[in-house]
């Protein structure tokens, strides 16, 4: 297992890291857009599609993608979004994981398909569009985002593994507790520390969000921005959770050996970019 996760993590690192450094965005782009499309397939498998109906679901994401003007460069749909649009995506988060999450697997179940599987192409199509325009904002402010996730991975799993007691939601995910994201918070709070500090060290390509947040919502903002966006990315992990549960599945796919599939990897991911990119729009830039 160990040498399968080492070996797929080596591969999509070889792939990844070309496209992330090329002064065009849209090698990235697209390598965001086959992870968004393979997302798409196993959201699909998730929700009662198999086969051609899975494969003919993620071949909508990439034509949603050409239809509405979303590629870099061609029609200027894409840096031209509001950014009231990435808050009000965020609030949708919010608002779907109060209703459905109490209600457990059973929940999820009784959402007609037609919804969830409408829901998914939005959340996979915005996630490849975050993930584009995150990139276009900077490596460094991209990367910072994707760091809040595996920092509070990290930090909930020893924390947790240390001093949880309370269950956070054990009908989804028996093994969370709230002594882990309180340790996530830390965790990621650390991290927001150190990242400001390299970066008055060092020459970056664009600010962080940590140093966003700081320098338009001062410190005090920067702490709730951080929980925010900590908090957030727990419930895209017991989003996808839940979706799992509800079919008894351990994971969305085996795309990726070693590690599960791509909603696996990315499903904290799915509201804290959206977020981030509020705060970037928020704030001003």
């Amino acid at each position: 297992m160990l040498r399968q996760r080492v070996i797929t993590a080596l591969l999509l690192l070889a792939v990844l890291l070309p496209t992330l450094f090329t002064e065009s965005v849209i090698p990235f782009s697209l390598f965001a857009l086959a992870l968004a499309t393979a997302g798409a397939w196993e959201w699909a498998a998730l929700n009662g599609r198999k086969g051609a109906a899975a494969v003919a679901y993620a071949a909508v994401l990439p034509l949603c993608a050409a239809l509405m003007g979303l590629w870099p460069g061609s029609s200027g749909a894409l840096w031209d979004a509001p950014g009231l649009g990435w808050a009000w995506l965020t609030v949708s988060w919010v608002v779907a994981c109060l209703l459905l999450m109490p209600q457990g697997p059973q929940g999820w179940a009784r959402v007609p398909a037609a919804l969830r599987l409408a829901g998914g192409l939005v959340v996979m199509l915005s996630t490849w569009w975050a993930l584009t325009l995150a990139r276009g904002v900077g490596v460094n402010f991209m990367l910072s985002v994707m760091c809040i996730v595996w920092a509070s991975d990290i930090a909930a799993y020893f924390a947790g593994h240390r001093f949880g007691r309370r269950k956070l939601a054990p009908s989804l995910s028996p093994g969370k507790t709230w002594e882990g994201v309180a340790g996530a918070c830390v965790g990621v709070g650390l991290l927001a520390l150190l990242w400001m500090f390299m970066e008055r060290q060092l020459t970056a390509d664009s600010l962080s969000v940590f140093a966003l947040a700081r320098r338009d919502f001062g410190v005090l903002g920067l702490g709730v921005v951080v929980t925010a966006l900590v908090a957030l990315g727990v419930v895209g992990d017991l989003f996808e959770s839940m979706i799992k549960r509800a079919v008894g599945a351990k994971d969305s796919s085996g795309l990726l050996p070693g590690h599960g599939g791509v909603l696996d990897r990315v499903d904290a991911l799915l509201p804290v970019l959206p977020a981030a990119l509020a705060v970037l729009a928020l704030g001003g830039r």
